[in-house]
């Protein structure tokens, strides 16, 4: 009698820490849709028109003026040259060119996100979302776990790896120079062509979709940024589907939304690890006992 009391105690120890764990995974989706986070009235951001744009790069050489960034040189060329984002290049223009003869030049740089995971994962706060929705990074505080570069769903930190104290690298939106706070951005400064500019990020939406309303012939029908993951400080408009320019395809929440409930759910009060503990003490409490009958 002792023993099978014993045991439905158990079961039903284990059996609630299971049901607390498991439990943010069934509703998940009444939690996102309860959590998902706005755009501000003070968010600043950027909108990259592809097809003003001419390929210049002139926005490549302001950044990497502007935060005394290093020449990345290649095998081919005596000059900067970036392939793609890298520790040493925090914006970079690349050309898309397919079958059918369609290209489209594309910037690539950190969309700032509404909700941004990078900010979710990172277990020091090195990663802060500012008053102005800016997506700021703190030296002094990161520890280089990399959780940010995982969990972006653009992939866009990068580490310092040949350094050795390396550093994450991805674009502040000259939150870390200084003119941020003078109400500009070296690369939208420098665009000589108008297709990119800063500004209030409702604002920018609105500029975006007057421009997809007077000239639908010109654009996909999309703006890249206005709902994707939870919303993009960083908005896009373009003549060539996103999809081909290696944007990824996303639902309308951020996933932090969705690690951040089950993780509340879970930890909520601590219920569901004492449960556990208290599971997992009582096993290992119930094999001392019977090892020491074996031994009487």
């Amino acid at each position: 009698m002792r023993k099978n009391s014993r045991r439905s105690f158990l079961k039903g120890v284990i059996g609630a820490g299971a049901g607390a764990v498991f439990s943010p995974f069934v509703s998940f989706k009444n939690a996102v849709a309860e959590k998902l986070k706005e755009r501000r009235e003070k968010d600043v951001g950027m909108l990259y028109d592809a097809t003003k744009c001419i390929g210049c790069k002139a926005c490549e050489v302001a950044c990497k003026d502007t935060n005394n960034m290093p020449i990345e040189y290649d095998e081919n060329h005596l000059w900067d040259a970036p392939r793609d984002l890298s520790s040493k290049t925090m914006t970079i223009i690349k050309l898309y060119k397919g079958e059918n003869g369609e290209q489209s030049f594309i910037k690539r740089q950190c969309m700032h996100c509404v909700d941004p995971v990078c900010v979710s994962g990172c277990p020091t706060s090195a990663l802060k979302k500012l008053e102005n929705g800016v997506i700021a990074w703190d030296k002094d505080a990161c520890c280089g776990c990399r959780y940010c570069q995982m969990g972006c769903p653009f992939s866009i930190p990068k580490y310092e790896f040949d350094a050795a104290y390396g550093k994450i690298v991805k674009c502040e939106m000259c939150s870390n120079n200084g003119l941020l706070a003078a109400g500009k951005t070296a690369c939208s400064e420098a665009c000589p062509t108008g297709a990119l500019i800063f500004g209030k990020q409702k604002q920018l939406l609105k500029i975006a979709r007057q421009r997809l309303y007077k000239h639908p012939e010109k654009y996909n029908g999309k703006i890249f940024g206005e709902f994707d993951s939870g919303g993009t400080g960083v908005i896009y408009l373009a003549s060539v589907p996103f999809e081909k320019l290696g944007f990824p395809h996303l639902p309308e929440y951020s996933s932090a939304r969705i690690s951040e409930g089950i993780q509340h759910t879970i930890y909520h009060n601590m219920i569901a690890p004492i449960l556990v503990y208290c599971g997992l003490a009582l096993i290992a409490f119930k094999n001392i006992h019977m090892g020491k009958e074996k031994e009487e």
